[in-house]
């Protein structure tokens, strides 16, 4: 296979699903590298919520999306969630989340992570928007994304994300029965991400997206350094490989399917 900086010549058609663009040290440069077309950056506390609200109304390429992280649930309260829905009405927002159930870290309680996930889930239904969905477990467990799966399934909501989708097929099949995208971070470049790369192989083209999740998980040959949401097309160029399409084909496609979710206009 060859390396994922191979065949990075890009058209300026890389659109970054996902990011947490206020986390960078200059998000107006990180967001006007040469061949980004636009992003997404996701709030996934309060006060993230907030910049990447700001951001998206003072930078042309970036969207919004706002929500509670799985691991933030303890934090959830009414006072939180009005303001979250306030939030969310803003121009520029276009999903909620990222939000979902993650059982690898212990920073709250199931129960706690099952109400913040339930509510964003009726809050993405109720606005009409699409929903961010955030799910971890640990090594050689599956209950995060049995759960996450059932609880999927129990809302029917049918606009939404697997965000850095893990792998899980009983995950996979749920997303993909509701009508959801799935999109691929910088970790499916690992050598030893087999499970991954064997998941995106199972995802049609028109579900298919590709994401940073800056600033973290920088992809191959960057990895160990800080994400930037450029690095999308190393992502791009090595699932390209992976599925044998073009680079600048799957540039268009992945692109197209990340508009058609967040309802943003075709690009000119």
């Amino acid at each position: 296979m060859v390396t994922p900086a191979e065949g990075m010549s890009y058209t300026g058609r890389v659109f970054d699903s996902h990011c947490h663009l206020d986390s960078l040290p200059d998000p107006a440069q990180a967001a006007s590298e040469p061949g980004l077309n636009g992003l997404v950056t996701v709030g996934a506390d309060l006060e993230h919520a907030r910049a990447a609200v700001r951001l998206a109304a003072s930078l042309p390429n970036v969207w919004a999306a706002v929500g509670l992280h799985p691991t933030d649930a303890a934090t959830d309260s009414p006072e939180v969630r009005g303001e979250l829905e306030a939030l969310a009405d803003a121009p520029r927002v276009v999903a909620i989340g990222e939000t979902g159930l993650d059982y690898y870290w212990d920073a709250s309680t199931k129960p706690a992570q099952a109400r913040a996930f339930e509510w964003q889930l009726d809050l993405a239904a109720r606005l009409g928007k699409p929903v961010v969905v955030h799910c971890r477990d640990k090594l050689l467990n599956t209950a995060a994304y049995d759960d996450t799966a059932a609880m999927l399934r129990n809302a029917a909501h049918r606009q939404g994300v697997l965000h850095c989708f893990p792998g899980n097929l009983e995950l996979l099949n749920a997303g993909l029965e509701l009508g959801f995208m799935v999109s691929f971070a910088g970790n499916v470049t690992y050598k030893n991400a087999t499970a991954l790369q064997e998941a995106a192989k199972l995802v049609p083209r028109d579900r298919l997206l590709v994401e940073t999740d800056s600033p973290y998980l920088s992809p191959m040959p960057h990895r160990g350094k800080p994400n930037r949401p450029a690095n999308v097309a190393y992502t791009l160029a090595f699932l390209a490989h992976l599925l044998d399409v073009p680079v600048g084909e799957l540039e268009a496609v992945t692109e197209a399917n990340a508009r058609k979710l967040y309802g943003l206009p075709a690009a000119s």
